[in-house]
């Protein structure tokens, strides 16, 4: 039987796709993006251990398919009635793609609204034999200068275009693209031109910006690891303001959604 490892299950999400969702945290991501609100998720598919208020924990548990569609058709009723459904999300998802092909079939069987979360940072083949199963993708675009993008979180950028490039043609799948702003990494004039550039080619009308935040911060403390991203600034109003200006600018709608 298949098993997925699962680091949280998170209810009654409205920033994760449409609707009222329930979000499935997945285990595992070959990125190191130094804002990563979710470290615990980072590294291969084990269980990991932290120390938090002086107490060790497990992060990771090992469920079925049954056992995940159980506890997520807990909330079907608010799926219902918002038209939500279920959001994978991780880490990056992708790496367990064995197991989230079957759950996803899974919760389509049950009539569930499906999406995921998606840095796209892996061979176009695993993410198209999730289209048949699958109602929106959301997608981060985050550095649009391949060895920057290597440098910074370790994704292959020609990956990162060629599954957006590939979402986008797939008309039973809503793709909604997302940039994470990010301070000193992504909001720079020129990211942000290459970002909308890519946007324009592709004919993406619409764009969701999440602004960087500090949540998650003491995880890293949990975990011993060094947060280099404990001196960066929010964005201010006035430069949120400058950047979804941008966007309109080249016919792009901006919507500030969440926080990356």
């Amino acid at each position: 039987m298949t098993k997925g490892l699962i680091f949280n299950i998170q209810r009654y999400s409205v920033h994760d796709g449409s609707g009222i969702r329930t979000i499935v945290f997945l285990k595992g991501c070959p990125l190191f993006c130094p804002w990563c609100s979710n470290p615990e998720s980072q590294g291969p598919v084990q269980p990991i251990e932290w120390l938090k208020n002086g107490k060790k924990e497990i992060i990771g548990n090992w469920m079925s398919v049954d056992e995940v569609t159980e506890e997520v058709l807990k909330d079907e009723m608010f799926y219902r009635t918002s038209t939500g459904g279920v959001t994978l999300s991780g880490g990056e998802a992708l790496v367990q793609h064995d197991f989230i092909f079957e759950l996803l079939r899974e919760l389509k069987d049950h009539g569930i609204h499906t999406a995921l979360e998606t840095t796209g940072c892996t061979k176009p083949k695993v993410l198209e034999k999730l289209f048949p199963y699958l109602d929106q993708v959301l997608f981060d675009l985050k550095i649009m200068d391949n060895e920057q993008l290597k440098k910074t979180i370790g994704a292959n950028l020609n990956y990162v275009k060629e599954n957006f490039r590939m979402a986008s043609t797939n008309s039973n799948v809503e793709l909604i693209a997302r940039v994470p702003l990010i301070p000193d990494h992504t909001t720079s004039v020129e990211n942000l031109n290459q970002i909308m550039d890519f946007l324009y080619e592709c004919r993406i009308e619409t764009v969701h910006l999440l602004p960087f935040h500090q949540y998650g911060s003491n995880k890293y403390n949990y975990l011993g690891w060094k947060y280099s991203m404990e001196d960066a600034q929010i964005l201010s109003a006035q430069e949120l303001d400058e950047i979804k200006e941008l966007f309109i600018l080249r016919g792009i709608h901006p919507i500030v959604e969440g926080l990356a």
